[in-house]
């Protein structure tokens, strides 16, 4: 295929040794148990992006039992869900998931739709999750790329340190020439492949010496170069719009009452262990942003409370 670099080894022994290896060491995660059906599996994909799977999933589990199907997240109060999303972080996506519910009971007949054009058509839901969700929910051969797929074939074919720093066309092209033919062993490899970049092929420590692909690694045969890409900077926390917001939220989730803006502003800043005279107007304008998003709701008499 034109544009994609030759691998240093058959892509069929790639198959066969990450299989083998995934067969043997998968983790026990309760939405691949075989009994989770595609709303969990949804579910469990918008609670992964950017969250690690030790956070997600006791949340996953009081979720999928409070609302085991999305008629019953898109009856619930938007305000519900943000307090049952916790500290998961981004709880925007916990809005985007009650509006997919939503189009799902509107416009699917209450089933989580199979293909990824449909998916593409939930809100909130992009290309990564509609391919994993047509995958590893309804059995689709797809093209499922995560960072951790990502970094995974850079090293592994492409002998670099790092996949880029944002998705190329040429990383899908990567991607799309190993997965498998076959609609169900394109699953297992899909997610097989993701699962032993979170485990051994992680982006710092990568445990090369446990790696089903550690002889035939080209990134390993080129002596495990340093990343020549640009600097990648840590992200920083303290002080941030972010962990402000979170901070806001988190003072709202707490009670089931309205708040009134200085109490609110206060506490959030407290907690987040800031400076009021150094922070206060950026904390004033991070409350405005998650009113923006509909996140936050405001109410008479200068108070806020989580969206009814």
């Amino acid at each position: 295929m034109s544009g994609v670099p030759r691998a240093a080894v058959p892509v069929a022994v790639l198959h066969e040794r990450v299989l083998t290896w995934f067969d043997a060491q998968k983790r026990a995660l309760p939405w691949r148990d075989g009994r989770t059906d595609a709303w969990g599996v949804l579910v469990s994909e918008v609670m992964l992006q950017q969250t690690p799977v030790v956070r997600v999933e006791p949340v996953w589990r009081a979720w999928m039992e409070r609302w085991p199907t999305p008629a019953a997240l898109a009856a619930e109060a938007p305000g519900e869900v943000v307090r049952a999303w916790g500290r998961l972080g981004y709880p925007r996506r916990a809005l985007r998931l009650r509006e997919a519910a939503v189009a799902v009971v509107r416009d699917h007949g209450g089933r989580v739709p199979d293909t990824e054009d449909a998916l593409r058509g939930l809100p909130g839901v992009g290309a990564y999750t509609a391919a994993a969700v047509a995958a590893f929910a309804h059995g689709r051969r797809t093209v499922v790329v995560d960072t951790n797929v990502r970094r995974v074939l850079a090293r592994a074919v492409q002998g670099r340190a790092q996949a880029a720093p944002a998705l190329t066309a040429a990383e899908t092209r990567v991607a799309a020439a190993t997965v498998p033919a076959d609609a169900a062993t394109s699953v297992r490899w899909n997610v097989a492949v993701m699962e032993l970049g979170a485990v051994l092929c992680r982006a710092r420590g990568p445990r090369c010496a446990q790696c089903p692909l550690v002889d035939v690694c080209a990134w390993v045969a080129a002596g495990s170069p340093a990343d020549d890409g640009p600097p990648r900077r840590g992200q920083a926390w303290h002080g941030t719009d972010r962990q402000i917001r979170g901070a806001l939220v988190q003072v709202l989730r707490e009670t089931s009452r309205s708040v009134p803006r200085e109490h609110l502003v206060g506490r959030a800043l407290e907690s987040a262990r800031l400076d009021p005279a150094r922070h206060r107007e950026q904390t004033d304008r991070c409350l405005a942003g998650l009113v923006e998003d509909g996140l936050v709701e405001p109410v008479r008499g200068g108070r806020f409370r989580l969206p009814a």
